[in-house]
């Protein structure tokens, strides 16, 4: 498999210098760094088979947090055996994430902050992605996944955690807004499909799990 830069020619900045690229990674890391005492992610690392599709994605990531906006650039393919992503700032590979549902392999830019993890990455990605049915399945205890419409709720001890807004039943065509509402971050995902998905699955549970 090889992943390419995404092709939206629009998007603005690619073949800047290095020392930008610099000032990217830096920001990155505040948009990443939970707040002082906050407690541990929930480390989910769900099978790439449970995605219950085959995958190829072009993505636009937007985080904002304190103020700041960052963006990054990605190429993610999911499999039955392994999810594969390739992060790009300013035209550069600075992430890339293979996981074959025992483990994670990453690559990181020399410049790109340790609070940038590649872990956290496909957890969001997952939560994302993934049907509700895969994902409470996996929740340790007292965590709670819920779903209204095109609204995705993750929940501890009853307490909203995380709130995942889609613009279409099928998480992996148009915009998703996730907001952590514990690390304090907004990060909204583009994506555009490379090619069609089989038996992709909607994030709404009472949806139809095929496409029209």
């Amino acid at each position: 498999m090889q992943l390419s830069s995404p092709g939206r020619g629009g998007w603005q900045g690619l073949g800047l210098r290095c020392c930008a690229l610099a000032a990217v990674l830096a920001l990155a890391a505040c948009a990443t760094t939970p707040a002082l005492q906050a407690p541990a992610r929930l480390g989910l690392k769900l099978a790439p088979a449970s995605l219950g599709a085959n995958i190829s994605l072009q993505q636009h990531l937007t985080v904002e947090r304190n103020g700041r906006i960052d963006q990054l650039d990605a190429a993610v393919e999911v499999d039955q055996q392994q999810f594969n992503m390739v992060g790009l700032a300013f035209g550069q590979r600075v992430l890339s994430l293979h996981y074959d549902g025992q483990t994670v392999q990453s690559w990181r830019h020399p410049l790109l902050p340790s609070q940038v993890r590649a872990e956290d990455v496909l957890e969001d990605t997952q939560l994302t992605l993934w049907p509700l049915a895969a994902i409470r399945q996996a929740l340790p205890a007292g965590w709670t996944i819920e779903q209204q419409g095109l609204q995705r709720t993750l929940l501890l001890q009853g307490e909203p955690v995380m709130v995942i807004n889609y613009s279409r039943p099928t998480p992996w065509d148009g915009k998703v807004e996730l907001n952590n509402l514990r690390y304090h971050y907004r990060l909204t995902i583009e994506s555009v499909s490379d090619t069609a998905a089989d038996d992709p699955v909607s994030p709404n549970p009472a949806a139809p799990t095929a496409a029209p």
